[in-house]
């Protein structure tokens, strides 16, 4: 297949407006969210010493490092992510682990980039702090463990 032709358009940054979640289940997205840390995707790399050869060293990939997404997002009235963390409290991990896709919108909602989390669940919650007195959006932090990470293109 060749290689799509370059576009002024298509080397512009993209802008950080939104990223939503589908948690596999065929529901459609779980919650949109504000802010979100992708996996770094680095290897360990293994050092091999070469017998008789002192100036130099084979650097060869290891295995993958783990890595954990970290979504920040306004608490709403979408119950499916707070379902799955208390499936979580059961401690029956192989019942709560999924594929989960991570979606980049454009300003007008349109998909720009998919990130496919393999084995995903969720590690950490970490709830708003509730005050009476703020006029504020009550954001909370979900933490994600996942295993193979794929990109896509958006369709």
């Amino acid at each position: 297949m060749p290689a799509e032709p370059t576009t002024m358009d298509s080397l512009n940054p993209l802008a950080n407006f939104r990223f939503a979640l589908d948690l596999g289940k065929g529901k459609g997205w779980a919650g949109v969210f504000t802010e979100c840390k992708l996996p770094d995707v680095a290897w360990d790399i293994e050092q091999v010493k070469e017998g008789g050869q002192n100036t130099f060293i084979h650097q060869l990939p290891g295995q993958r490092k783990p890595g954990n997404v970290t979504l920040k997002y306004g608490l709403t009235k979408q119950y499916e992510l707070l379902d799955w963390y208390a499936d979580m409290m059961s401690e029956d991990f192989k019942e709560t682990s999924r594929t989960v896709t991570i979606t980049l919108l454009d300003s007008e909602n349109r998909p720009v980039l998919l990130w496919n989390l393999h084995n995903a669940y969720p590690v950490k919650v970490t709830w708003p702090e509730l005050k009476a007195s703020d006029n504020a959006v009550a954001i909370q932090t979900l933490e994600l463990a996942c295993g193979r990470v794929e990109f896509e293109k958006s369709p």
